[in-house]
């Protein structure tokens, strides 16, 4: 209530400026319970959480912002500072705070459109190709750092399982995977194939079916193939070897 009140004391509705004393007698406790209430001196526990903010923070940020609540409260003790366990992890909690988790963390990096008009699916989930340059797969994916996300988007030849044309970047911009294809084409162009007969197949990501990705794909004879959510996944099971 004390915290309801020091918010609220000094806003205004038309011409009133709310004070203490309504406020207070519409929560129900004396004015004067508030004005004690101030006066009172920093409990002990919270002078002690006050020493202690720092000192979470200084050695969550030297161990660039990886270390959890176990790791935390182990440093502190190493450096002489005694603290339970469940205190360095309620601090953090208030502070913000969060160490690096196992597992997975799933960023989407497609917004499909069912109103889109999508070319067919050429390849039902039959990853095979008689030469290079028959079928190509693309996908999106992405990667943690301690600097943030880096999204990268690949082409894969699926004869030879090699990555014919990739591009990173630190945000998942639009022309990202257009960018990919282009180094795709200019790969395969130098040594001198033919992609005339070319299948190029993807999820429904709207990267894929905007239309100047249309466009390019179209500018070099290359089909569109598009088939149902995941399936260009498929490809991660295999390994690549990354175009010279």
């Amino acid at each position: 209530m004390i915290r309801f009140i020091d918010e609220h004391k000094d806003q205004r509705s038309g011409e009133l400026r709310w004070g203490i004393e309504p406020i207070a007698t519409t929560l129900g406790i004396a004015p004067s319970t508030y004005h004690a209430a101030k006066k009172r001196l920093p409990s002990k526990r919270a002078r002690r959480d006050a020493e202690l903010r720092p000192q979470i923070l200084r050695v969550w940020e030297q161990n660039l912002a990886v270390y959890g609540a176990d790791k935390i409260w182990d440093q502190l003790n190493k450096d002489g500072i005694v603290v339970a366990r469940c205190t360095v992890e309620r601090l953090m909690r208030d502070l913000g705070l969060q160490g690096c988790r196992r597992g997975r963390i799933w960023v989407r990096t497609t917004e499909g459109d069912d109103r889109l008009d999508r070319p067919a699916d050429l390849v039902e989930r039959k990853f095979r190709a008689p030469a290079p340059n028959r079928l190509w797969v693309a996908d999106l994916t992405y990667v943690k750092t301690h600097s943030g996300w880096v999204y990268v988007a690949f082409i894969i030849d699926v004869y030879s399982r090699m990555i014919v044309g990739w591009q990173a970047s630190r945000s998942l911009r639009a022309d990202l995977a257009i960018d990919a294809l282009e180094m795709a084409v200019h790969n395969r162009r130098r040594v001198g194939a033919t992609l005339d007969e070319l299948i190029h197949h993807s999820d429904r990501g709207v990267q894929y079916l905007c239309v100047k990705y249309s466009e390019r794909l179209a500018a070099n004879d290359i089909v569109a193939s598009v088939g149902s959510k995941g399936d260009c996944l498929l490809t991660g099971q295999c390994k690549y070897t990354m175009a010279a």
